[in-house]
């Protein structure tokens, strides 16, 4: 009986520990996943990818997605930044929009959300020779 107990006692610890581990997984404003179809990408803390628009200029400090477009793909902005380790916090910038509201800026490409992605991992607001999933560039893998 004290066999079983014991076993039992590691079994709890070793549950206990795992959940723990879990829990303590560090979380990023910004982090990056990987998909067959598109390779590595930008997401939010909760794994909601992140745009770019072509018709921004990159590097102008500027955001060209206003009003309807810009309530369909909303601006992405966090006041604390924290990436994941792979990616360089250098690479990203504040801008202020014409409205006045901030967003952050990858590598001098506004970042944005799609409202059609209701989904973690959901890329619907992918469109062709328009809007790009930001993929992290001179990765080191």
């Amino acid at each position: 009986m004290s066999i079983k107990l014991f076993a039992l006692t590691l079994a709890i610890v070793a549950l206990v520990t795992t959940i723990i581990a879990i829990g303590a997984k560090e979380t990023y404003t910004v982090d990056m996943v990987n998909s067959e179809e598109f390779g590595y990408y930008l997401t939010n803390e909760t794994f909601f990818t992140l745009y770019r628009y072509l018709s921004d200029p990159q590097n102008a400090e500027i955001s060209t997605c206003n009003g309807d477009c810009a309530r369909l793909y909303p601006p992405f902005y966090v006041d604390e930044l924290t990436v994941n380790p792979e990616l360089n916090s250098r690479d990203f910038e504040t801008i202020t929009r014409e409205d006045g509201r901030k967003q952050l800026t990858y590598k001098g490409w506004p970042l944005y959300l799609y409202t059609g992605d209701t989904k973690p991992l959901e890329t619907k607001g992918y469109v062709y020779g328009r809007w790009f999933v930001v993929q992290p560039m001179n990765l080191t893998r």
